[in-house]
């Protein structure tokens, strides 16, 4: 029996700090992009990443930011959620079929499934794996940045 092409979701959503956008991050995007026609991506906001991981990003948020918009296979890119108990606001508003996690996203993403189900979603979580992590990681970038001021 010979089995049709892959099934493609409407609307995937992506979310990241996406700081000193580099080929890993550009891979995972694209990645993303070919689960469906749609992709949607909430990049983090400064004062988020912060809290999260304990420094600020490289780039503001709005650098980051037009460097996403500047993709030509994403849909649409925005800025997170300021106060992050109001992050589900923007998933329920784009109501993804399906979200992408990065292979080292672990920031909010533990009960993710479970949240999109109490809020009444159907969405599709998966993870998508690295690009040469050896190579393209934002930790990386910063410390070769570092090493060459």
């Amino acid at each position: 029996m010979r089995q049709g092409p892959p099934i493609k979701h409407k609307k995937v959503l992506v979310f990241g700090v996406f700081d000193m956008l580099h080929p890993g991050h550009r891979w995972f995007l694209s990645q993303a992009k070919k689960l469906g026609p749609k992709l949607y991506v909430i990049v983090a906001r400064d004062k988020n990443v912060d809290k999260q991981k304990s420094h600020q990003p490289q780039q503001t948020e709005k650098v980051r930011l037009k460097s996403i918009r500047a993709l030509p296979y994403v849909t649409r890119a925005q800025l997170g959620a300021l106060n992050l108990k109001k992050r589900y606001d923007v998933i329920i508003k784009i109501n993804p079929d399906i979200i992408c996690l990065g292979y080292d996203q672990k920031y909010l993403t533990r009960n993710l499934k479970a949240d999109l189900k109490r809020f009444g979603l159907k969405t599709k979580v998966i993870r998508l794996g690295a690009y040469k992590p050896h190579l393209y990681k934002s930790s990386l970038m910063v410390n070769k940045v570092k090493a060459t001021s």
